[in-house]
This record gives C-alpha cells, structure tokens and sequence, in this order.
C-alpha cells in the first residue's frame, strides 16, 4: 500500500474498526473545557452563552462539512495539511501541519499536568510530576505499538464521556419539569431573571463564542483518524452528517439547563465548574467524585488523541517531504513509531519544563497556539473554495457538497476573520494573538524556504 503523495512511502494500517471511528466522533469534541471552560463562557455572555455555543456549533460543523467533502474524495491522514497542499499550495500545507502539530505537542503536558493533580488529590502519597511522567509514558506506549490500543483507549474514554453528558442532561431535565426529589428548583426563570438573558448584550455572546470556539477543537480529528480504518470516505460522510446533532445536544443543551437551572451570576460556576456546580446544587450525591473521574476521563482522552494526532500530522509532513524522512518509519502493524517517539518526547519536555519553571516557559508557550484552531479552521474554509471551484471547472464530480456554495463558504470565511480580527484588537486576546502570528510567520518562512522547489499540485489525484 503506497501513500498518494509519495510512491516509497508506505500507507499506514487500518486498525481502527467501525464501532471505534463512531466512538470517536460521538465523544471526541466532548474535553474537560466543556465540563469546566464553559464556566468562564458564562460568566462572559450570561444566558445568552445558550447562543454563543449555538453560533459556534453552526459554524463548526459548516467547516466540518467542507472538511468532510475534501475527505471523502481523498481520505488522508494528512487530513486539511494535504488539502491546503493541494489547494492553496505546498507553504500553506507545511505551515498548517507543523502548527497544527504544534498544538497537539503543546496540549500533551498541558492534559498530563491536569490528570496528575486530580490522581494526586486522590492518592496523595506519590508527587504529582511522577503521575504526569507515567501518565505520557503509558499513553505513549499504548499509540506505539498498534492504532487499536488508540482506538480502544478513546472507544470507552468516548463512552464514559456520553454517558456523564447524558445523565446531567437527563438529571436537569428532571429538575426543570420540577421533579427532582433533592433539591427545590424548577422552570427557567434564571434565563431572563438576574439582569436579563443578555447583561452584556451582543459583545458577551461574542465573548462567549471565542471561549466557546477552542471547546470544539479536535472535532476534526475525525477526518484523521478515518484514513485508518476499512472504508474511510463512507465513515467519514456518515461521521460528519451527524455532528450537527451531537454537538448540539452535548454542548447547547447542556449549557442550556445549567443556567436555566443555576443562577449565572454564582460565584461556584468558577469555583467548581460547570457542570459539578449544577449537580451540587441540585444535591447530587458523591458529585464531587463523579465530576473528578469523569474530567479526569476527558483529560486521558484529550491527552491519547493529542498523542495520535500530533504523530500522525508528523507521519504526513514527512511523507510530503516537509520533515524528516525517518518520522515515516512504520512498525510491522503500521504505526510510525518515529513520529509517536518524537511528538510523545517533546509533551515529556514540557512536563519537565513544568516542574522546573513551572508557570513561565509552559504558559509562554502555550499563548503561541493561542489562535492555531481558528487558522485552521480558516485554512480549511479556504481550501474547500479554492477545490470546490476547480472541480466545478473541470467538471469533476464531488459526491459530498457543502450546500449554497459559495456563499456559505464565504461566510464562514468573514466569520472566522472577524473573529481573529476582534482578537488582534481586545485587550484580553492580544497578546496570544501577537505570539500566535509570531509563531505562524516563523514557520511560514520555514515553510516557503523548504517547499521553494515544489510546485503546487492542484487536484493532483483529487
């Protein structure tokens, strides 16, 4: 099996099965910001952070849409790299996937650090650095010797993280129609109650949604993980038809009832967390346990896809010759061992880096990828126009379209700018921003000095 891009370059197996894709993309968006980012969300925009995530949703699953029609004419595990490869050209390929690595690489120490202090408040007889050390050392092992052991980690990680979503949603409904036995709450007045449902008017819901927009992140890890399985366009259509869906029960109905039920203005949102905060109030019993193990859940598998992802984005950039040849090693079973080995290295860096400095060099860091999954979200938009276009030129059929096109493509496109430039301007943002663009045009250079003899390849077996 030989890699579209490259004759020498071999495929990567097709270990992950179909129940295990599906898991992916039900709980894959589901991270540990739902569970306690979304707090800050709310204290930003109020109830009307309901249309906060409403808006995000749509958008995010527009840009899923194109993604998804670029994927399903070519699943790759390059994924929206190769197809801004092909779209915009070989820079903006190589400058995407080495960001987007970036950001996964990043997210490692970030997701070991938090596990760690919920398994050091648990057993507090070992230090926290020796639970994040083992933490990335066993998750590492389990990506380097068989995409299954990825696969079966995020399958039950994904069904314990549906599960927890499903029973609040099913608890709070409970307690809105005013039967919940333990505690006396019902109805929705605390939506338009304590300042009205907009205190801030529309700079909150705009707020809430550039909190909200980094909580869908890693939805399109999909469109990646799909390359390694048997039949991965048809996943892939199925997969993304659905997202819609999902992420509106998870995200806008959740979200929905928690400050229906609970007053936004309560200072234990911030303290707790979102979602441990209504269950407290709503006289759950063991809530503090339950909402533990279950962000520690969302923390291990945010940590076991950044681990998948980064290594995988690494495996395409060196198979389009944008790294190091050797990342594009592969195990008997398909697995590019290099490129686990070198991005599971560099989140064991940041951990250490942690530990010695900690909160300077980690934190300095982080606000370089400060903006990242807007640029991605972007570069997709931008690559489905640009192909879309072509197809339509040479008359190439496209079996999954994204609907009024162009026009809606254009209109996320001015969304995501608009956002990116709100960011540049507000004092709160500014700083990630700058660090982010600074980052983006270090490796922009990198990019045009390395791909300066390629020439693009549009529909280049498309």
């Amino acid at each position: 099996k030989m890699n579209n891009e490259n004759n020498t370059t071999p495929k990567l197996g097709e270990g992950l099965t179909n129940n295990q894709i599906v898991m992916i993309s039900i709980g894959g968006v589901i991270g540990a910001g739902l569970f306690i980012g979304s707090s800050a969300a709310i204290a930003k925009a109020g109830p009307a952070v309901i249309l906060s995530y409403a808006i995000t949703s749509v958008v995010v699953f527009l840009v899923m849409r194109m993604l998804g029609e670029m994927a399903v004419m070519q699943p790759d595990t390059g994924s929206f790299s190769t197809y801004a490869t092909k779209a915009i050209g070989p820079w903006a390929g190589c400058t995407i996937g080495w960001l987007y690595w970036w950001f996964w690489v990043l997210a490692i120490p970030v997701e070991a650090i938090a596990g760690a202090e919920i398994l050091h408040a648990w057993f507090p007889m070992f230090p926290a650095w020796l639970y994040a050390f083992l933490f990335v050392i066993i998750l590492s092992l389990a990506n380097l010797f068989d995409v299954k052991n990825f696969g079966k980690f995020e399958f039950w990680f994904s069904m314990i993280k549906v599960v927890a979503i499903l029973l609040f949603i099913g608890i709070c409904s409970i307690a809105v129609f005013g039967f919940w036995p333990l505690a006396d709450v019902s109805g929705i007045a605390n939506l338009y109650q304590n300042g009205g449902f907009m205190p801030f008017g529309f700079s909150g819901i705009l707020g809430g949604i550039l909190i909200t927009a980094f909580s869908f992140f890693g939805i399109e890890i999909l469109s990646i993980a799909a390359a390694e399985s048997a039949n991965p366009a048809e996943k892939i259509r199925k997969a993304t038809n659905l997202v819609i869906y999902r992420i509106i029960l998870f995200f806008v109905v959740s979200i929905f009832l928690a400050v229906a039920l609970v007053d936004w203005r309560s200072a234990g949102f911030k303290e707790f967390g979102t979602f441990q905060y209504v269950l407290m109030t709503l006289n759950v019993p063991g809530t503090r346990l339950i909402m533990d193990t279950v962000v520690f859940v969302a923390v291990a598998s945010c940590m076991n896809a950044a681990l998948y992802t980064s290594s995988r984005m690494l495996f395409s950039l060196g198979a389009r010759k944008n790294a190091p040849a050797i990342v594009t090693k592969l195990t008997p079973k398909g697995v590019p061992r290099v490129a686990v080995v070198l991005s599971s290295s560099i989140g064991f860096i940041g951990c250490i880096v942690n530990y010695l400095l900690p909160g300077q060099v980690l934190v300095f860091l982080l606000s370089s990828s400060g903006t990242i999954a807007l640029l991605v979200y972007l570069v997709i938009a931008i690559s489905q126009l640009r192909l879309r276009k072509k197809c339509e030129d040479e008359n190439i059929q496209v079996p999954f379209k994204v609907w009024l096109f162009p026009w809606l493509t254009w209109l996320v496109i001015l969304i995501i700018l608009s956002v990116l430039g709100y960011m540049f301007f507000s004092p709160d943002y500014s700083y990630e921003t700058l660090m982010s663009l600074g980052i983006t045009s270090i490796v922009v250079l990198f990019s045009l000095i390395v791909t300066r003899k390629k020439k693009p390849t549009y529909l280049k077996q498309y």
